[in-house]
């Protein structure tokens, strides 16, 4: 399957993403021959982590947020890490480009603790997705259903529980991009 012509947006936050959510998904699309924006809060280095707790590598933020809108892409992935996707839904910017790619109804891919800036942009009404199972009752209570598996694709949004469902998650997300297929419902419906 391939990307040609495709661009994704990839969202990091420093010191807080998890390396294989962040590092797979990127090398993924570009081994498919779509084009990576590595977007954040500020220019620079950022650097992720691993389990949380441990030094990740350091990549290049190609982008910041205020530079960016969900149409110059066609497709988004939001990689996980509890203090990654913490920083991510606490940034109005983050959560607004994140909100506009459901409203244009792209491609959206958000594994372990990625959902947490899915339901902060009220995007989980009447969806089905995983996450890490601790955001279980956080996705219902936003009137998501949560589902124990390895990688859940609905109309568009593709999600998993944590980076050992990265083959499949990585996998799903191309074929989304690829195909382009839309998150379905706007946001907030």
């Amino acid at each position: 399957m391939t990307l040609q012509g495709k661009s994704v947006a990839v969202l990091i936050a420093p010191r807080g993403t998890e390396e294989p959510e962040f590092s797979k998904p990127k090398q993924a699309i570009e081994e498919a021959g779509g084009k990576v924006t590595v977007i954040s809060f500020e220019a620079g280095l950022a650097r992720t982590v691993n389990s949380d707790l441990d030094e990740g590598g350091s990549y290049t933020i190609d982008k910041t947020f205020d530079e960016v809108k969900a149409d110059d892409f066609d497709g988004l992935v939001v990689p996980g890490g509890t203090v990654g996707a913490d920083k991510l839904r606490g940034s109005g910017e983050a959560i607004g480009f994140i909100r506009a790619f459901f409203d244009q109804k792209k491609p959206v891919a958000a594994i372990c603790h990625a959902p947490w800036t899915l339901i902060e942009a009220d995007v989980l009404k009447g969806r089905s997705l995983t996450s890490y199972p601790t955001l279980k009752i956080d996705i219902e209570n936003a009137g998501g259903t949560w589902i124990d598996e390895e990688v859940v694709v609905e109309n568009g949004l593709v999600t998993s529980r944590d980076p050992n469902d990265l083959p499949a998650f990585c996998a799903k997300l191309v074929e989304q991009v690829a195909a382009g297929a839309g998150a379905g419902l706007a946001a907030g419906n």
